[in-house]
């Protein structure tokens, strides 16, 4: 199904995209070094490092599968999103002074320091693939709204996109993509509130019906609110959150990369802190538009709506309600909310395998602008990988791209939490405990994957929600850990700075 491409819509989306490569082009002159590439020198304010958090964080996923997901079903997928500023309050006193100290550029720098190299690969390859997962996620519902507004088929949409994001950040590096970022951020808004705008306009009853349909039809429902691990239950999605929030703030390189590319500990302090006030509002006001355009369709059914996917819905709104032009501005908002999640994942994953695989394993002692090359030619690589994966997941049966983005990261995240989690709070454990968690854990995780998968017999099966799969598996990693720990005795080697009840006082850099 193809929408008529209207010349008005062909210009706002043109004349953002000119803009987007501009800022590439222009910051690719100042990229001399991979300090500058993947750092940008350390000399961000907190106010753009917070918006470009936000931007990052609040990718297509926010713009299409949240809508999504509260058009088909209702707001339960949004009560993990409320644990985020709780979370918050520990980054802020304890991850990030851990990733300001000692001019770190990756996080699993620390687990490396921490726990040796075998978990720093570890670390550095399970983010990897979670990256590349998100990176085809994302683009494959960037190019939705896209595919339906220049009739192209969506194959093509996606290597148009993914080839014109990635050119811009690697020439840009990370001041293309923090900058970029603070717009998209803006622009995302912008684009959310026109069509709530159009909606609340439209309805005989204004913003009253959105409320009252809303409440007739259940769609405001949170879960039950019982404990039932087997069901998206309140409790159980807010206990995925918190999970899911620790892992972000500890453990994801986004976020990491940019708590040390501030030019202080307050300026990272002030950006997560404003990301946090400003995320969750923002995800809730995505779910009100979801409920609102159920609403709309409740009140002016449309025939075409019925034979959609759940996440087509919200671009065939956009592109058949939305005025000539105006509608542009709303699709640019959507390729801004996934290309600042994009570019950040694809230069996240060139600083981390040049910082932890190429110079201290694969390519040590060569020159900076060696590695300044290489950084170029992994992005290319993961641009290209984040295009086949898009075109894949086209393919695979799914609730929305939502509920796939939970399972994908619960079955593929592996101990990362724990591991970080574990560095941080014990000082009995050590590398030769974390060798033996990780054995058993990750086979833990590769049964329950191949239950999830149905490849192997109903009897002996262990059974549990896909969205479980990830917390049981860090859960037994540290079980394993600790209880292993008491086997080797405490740790050799000097803890100083590296956990919570050793860390050296302003070792997080300069407060001012």
């Amino acid at each position: 199904m193809a929408i008529e491409l209207r010349p008005l819509d062909v210009i706002a989306l043109t004349t953002y995209l000119l803009g987007m490569l501009a800022v590439g082009l222009y910051f690719s002159r100042r990229n001399t070094s991979t300090e500058e590439y993947f750092v940008g020198s350390r000399s961000f304010p907190g106010w753009a490092i917070g918006l470009s958090m936000l931007g990052t964080s609040i990718s297509s996923v926010t713009f299409l599968a949240f809508p999504a997901a509260a058009y088909k079903l209702d707001w339960r997928q949004f009560v993990s999103n409320l644990m985020l500023p709780a979370v918050a309050v520990l980054a802020v006193i304890v991850f990030i002074p851990f990733f300001r100290r000692g001019q770190l550029t990756s996080a699993f720098e620390y687990l490396g320091h921490r726990f040796g190299p075998v978990a720093r690969l570890y670390g550095t390859i399970s983010f990897i693939v979670l990256q590349l997962i998100r990176l085809a996620t994302v683009l494959l519902l960037m190019s939705i709204p896209v595919s339906l507004l220049s009739g192209l088929r969506i194959e093509y949409v996606i290597v148009i996109a993914g080839i014109f994001i990635a050119f811009y950040t690697i020439a840009g590096g990370i001041e293309a993509v923090i900058w970029t970022d603070v717009v998209q951020a803006i622009v995302l808004w912008a684009g959310g509130a026109v069509c709530l705008g159009y909606i609340v306009w439209h309805l005989p009853g204004g913003f009253s019906d959105v409320i009252d349909i809303g409440n007739a039809h259940d769609k405001f429902h949170v879960g039950a609110m019982e404990w039932n691990i087997g069901e998206r239950t309140f409790w159980t999605v807010a206990l995925l959150g918190v999970f899911h929030y620790l892992g972000m703030y500890s453990s994801d390189q986004n976020f990491i990369q940019r708590y040390v590319a501030t030019k202080s500990l307050r300026e990272a302090r002030k950006a997560t802190a404003l990301y946090s006030l400003l995320a969750v509002p923002t995800w809730g006001f995505f779910f009100l538009v979801g409920t609102s355009m159920f609403t709309y369709y409740q009140t002016f059914p449309d025939a075409v709506v019925d034979t959609l996917d759940a996440d087509q819905v919200f671009p065939y709104f956009i592109l058949t309600r939305i005025p000539a032009g105006i509608a542009g501005i709303v699709i640019a908002g959507v390729l801004a909310a996934a290309m600042s999640s994009l570019d950040s994942s694809l230069n996240a994953i060139a600083t981390i395998v040049t910082v932890d695989i190429m110079k201290p394993y694969l390519a040590p002692g060569r020159s900076d602008r060696f590695y300044l090359r290489a950084a170029h030619v992994i992005a290319t690589g993961a641009a290209v990988l984040m295009i086949a994966g898009a075109i894949g997941f086209q393919h695979v049966e799914k609730e929305s791209m939502n509920d796939l983005t939970w399972i994908m990261a619960s079955v593929f995240g592996g101990c990362l939490v724990g591991l970080f989690l574990l560095g941080f709070f014990t000082t009995r454990v050590d590398n030769r405990a974390v060798l033996v968690a990780l054995v058993g854990s990750l086979g833990f995780n590769v049964y329950l994957g191949a239950v999830s998968a149905r490849w192997l017999p109903e009897m002996g099966s262990f059974h549990v929600h896909d969205y479980w799969i990830g917390v049981l598996v860090n859960l037994l990693f540290v079980v394993l850990a600790y209880g292993s720990s008491f086997l080797f005795g405490p740790p050799k080697q000097d803890l100083r700075g590296l956990t919570v009840w050793t860390m050296e006082k302003n070792s997080g850099g300069a407060a001012d």
